[in-house]
This record gives structure tokens, C-alpha cells and sequence, in this order.
């Protein structure tokens, strides 16, 4: 393969896909997304119309400034309603949307009565970490989601229930990470942190590798100039795009068996160990956007192999 420019190709080596300009994804990755600020919500109902609204309010309770839809009973819309502070969540509700509005903390009062929620969407807020009431999220026993992407985070939440399987934490300002903030998230499958401003310093203890069930770990533009260590055998994809990288330890995937998909765009790699990438279970390798000027060996499982913008003069 001759110098790789970014221009219309599509090569196909050892019967690898070798993209060389779109790099198109398909797995969940809400953080590639610029907000949409033509956002509609989910549901779109009028409320002085009669749906069964007052039922719904008066059998099984709902919050007046949301809507509770007969035929989703257990959930609660409250996205996109420039509310301030969290309405009263009632005992029955397991869904709960509050995205899109103006809130700026999370208080214990208002969910007093809340026991039975598995889902939370608090993401697009001005919530602040120091505004969040301490175990506010923990007492939750069954939340398996839980959304505040595009807040003023500054912190990693802490603590967090054991039952937690997907923690989206995207477009904050999160810098710090305590080195207890992933005990007990025994459950967790997919953690999102990319748009942050963590440095190399807040993975130095390993916690991640306390993360025993996690298959997604989004860290792309971060603060990072070195791998994160100690990453658990259970993942799956890693995303690092958009970060300082210039370096990838021998050996350092050898404890990631079941890695499918590696994304280290847009980083500063310069050479990069010639087996490194020898792991059959490897499916796509995105290294575009580096500075890459030797040739590596390509894993013959790999489907997609992105290689845009780099200076290697042969492969």
C-alpha cells in the first residue's frame, strides 16, 4: 500500500476493509452527537386534552409537571419542560425522563418515595456535582441505567448502586475520580466518559479493573498521553479517540481477550509494536489521524481497518 492520503478509496488487504476517509459507527455512541437543538421529546401530548390523564394522576400519581402514559404506566415524561428542580417521583414509577431541562440538583427529597426505579435520565442539565445530595442514586437497589451526560459534572458520582448496568457520563467537566468511586459497580457493562477532562494521573490506581462485567468504556477526548491500565478481561470495544496517545505498551492487550473493536483516532501514535494487534477476537481497529510511518501486522479476523492520515509508506 503506497502513502495513505485522505482520498475515496477503499482497498481491501488480506480481506480487510481498509477505509481511508468516512469511518462510519455503529455501535452506541451518543457522545459523537452534537446536541440536536431542533430536539423533540418522545412523546408529544397535549395535556388539557383528555388521555386519561387524570386517572393516571389520581389512581396511580403522577407528578403534575410531567405525563404519565396510560400505556406505560411505570414511567414518567418529564423532558424537555424547562423545569428547575426534580418534581415528587411516586412509589410506581420505574421509568423516569427529565432530560432536556433547566435542573441544577439532585436532591433525596424528591425521591422520597421513589423505591422501584431502574432508569434515570437527568442528562442535558446544569446539574453540578457538588449539587447532588450524598447517596442520592445508591439507595436505588434496582437502577440499571442512568443517564447525566451533558451537565457540569466535575466529579465522578459516588457512590452508585451495585445494580447499575450502563452509566453515560458524557459532555461533563468530570477531572476527578476517587479511588473508590467503582467499588461495588460489579454489574456494570458499559461506562461512557468521553468529552471529559481526565488526566492520565485519575486511572493510575486501576479502578477499572474493579469493573469485572464491563464490555464498553468510552474515554475518547479526554486528557490522556498513556493507556489507561488495568482494564477488565471482559471488554469488548474501547474507545480512545481524540486524546494525547503516544505509546501502546508490549503486550498490553494480551489481557483483553475479547476486545472486538479499538478506536485510537486522532491521537499522536508514532510507532506501535509489530504484533501488538495479533488477537483474533480483534474485528475493527481504527488508527486514523496519527502519525504512524511503520508497517504492523494485521490480524486476518479484522473486517475493518481504518488507517486515514497517518505516514505509512508501506503495508
Amino acid at each position: 500500500m503506497g502513502f495513505l492520503s485522505p482520498a475515496y478509496v477503499l482497498f481491501f488487504f488480506l480481506g480487510v476493509e481498509v477505509y481511508c476517509q468516512y469511518e462510519t459507527y455503529q455501535w452506541d455512541e451518543e457522545y459523537l452527537q452534537e446536541p440536536d437543538e431542533d430536539y423533540e421529546p418522545e412523546f408529544q401530548f397535549n395535556q388539557n386534552t383528555e388521555y386519561g390523564v387524570s386517572f393516571y394522576h389520581s389512581i396511580l400519581g403522577c407528578a403534575r409537571e410531567c405525563f404519565c402514559p396510560s400505556n406505560f404506566p411505570t414511567s414518567m415524561y418529564c423532558d424537555n419542560r424547562k423545569l428547575k428542580m426534580i418534581p415528587n417521583i411516586p412509589i410506581h414509577i420505574q421509568q423516569l425522563y427529565l432530560q432536556f431541562n433547566e435542573i441544577e440538583a439532585v436532591t433525596a427529597n424528591s425521591f422520597i418515595n421513589a423505591t422501584h426505579l431502574k432508569e434515570i435520565n437527568l442528562s442535558h442539565n446544569k446539574i453540578k456535582s457538588q449539587k447532588i445530595d450524598y447517596g442520592v442514586f445508591a439507595k436505588f437497589s434496582n437502577l440499571q441505567q442512568l443517564h447525566l451526560e451533558h451537565n457540569n459534572l466535575e466529579e465522578f458520582p459516588f457512590p452508585l448502586p451495585k445494580s447499575l448496568e450502563r452509566l453515560l457520563l458524557g459532555y461533563n467537566k468530570i477531572s476527578t475520580l476517587q479511588t473508590n468511586a467503582m467499588d461495588g459497580l460489579v454489574n456494570l457493562t458499559m461506562l461512557d466518559l468521553c468529552y471529559n477532562y481526565l488526566p492520565d494521573s485519575m486511572l493510575k490506581e486501576e479502578n477499572l479493573s474493579k469493573l469485572e462485567k464491563l464490555m464498553q468504556l468510552n474515554l475518547c477526548n479526554n486528557r490522556l498521553e498513556s493507556m489507561p491500565p488495568g482494564l477488565p478481561s471482559s471488554l469488548m470495544y474501547l474507545s480512545l479517540e481524540n486524546n494525547s496517545i503516544s505509546f501502546i505498551p508490549d503486550n498490553y492487550f494480551d489481557k483483553l481477550p475479547k476486545l472486538h473493536a479499538l478506536r485510537m483516532s486522532h491521537n499522536r501514535l508514532e510507532d506501535i509494536p509489530y504484533n501488538i494487534f495479533n488477537h483474533s477476537n480483534l474485528i475493527e481497529l481504527n488508527l486514523g489521524h496519527n502519525k504512524l510511518k511503520h508497517a504492523f501486522y494485521i490480524p486476518r479476523n479484522l473486517e475493518h481497518l481504518y488507517l486515514q492520515n497517518n505516514e505509512i509508506e508501506s503495508m
